[in-house]
């Protein structure tokens, strides 16, 4: 077990990196997925966002170097309360998951947000 003790040291500086990567892309686009390449509810989204003529920053964490620390980052913003995938940011603020952003689809709050994020030019 003494190999435990330095996982355990090296992690926090690997989750700090990818937090600042997370923090990073999301804050220098206008729209960010963070998503899995074969997750039909990140599917969802990137269509519903492809639909209304945004074309957002796409994260594939299973394709992305260092993706399952940022995985682990985004874990642990959403905490217990929802999916953590997709994770949609936008203009540098973390929306939500697919529930989220369909409520906002559907009660017309999401046109405005994309607008106000430079993401649509409506």
């Amino acid at each position: 077990m003494e190999g435990s003790g330095s996982d355990e040291e090296v992690m926090p500086m690997e989750l700090v990196a990818s937090y600042e990567r997370v923090r990073r892309l999301a804050s220098g686009n206008a729209v960010v997925v963070f998503s899995l390449s074969g997750c039909c509810m990140c599917h969802v989204v990137k269509r519903l966002l492809f639909g209304l003529g945004v074309g957002p920053t796409i994260v594939e964490l299973d394709e992305e170097k260092g993706g399952r620390e940022m995985q682990t980052v985004l874990f642990q913003l959403v905490g217990d309360v929802q999916q953590p995938l997709p994770a949609v940011f936008i203009g540098g603020k973390f929306l939500g998951g697919l529930e989220t952003v369909m409520s906002c689809h559907i009660n017309g709050t999401l046109v405005p947000l994309l607008k106000d994020a430079g993401a649509l030019w409506l």
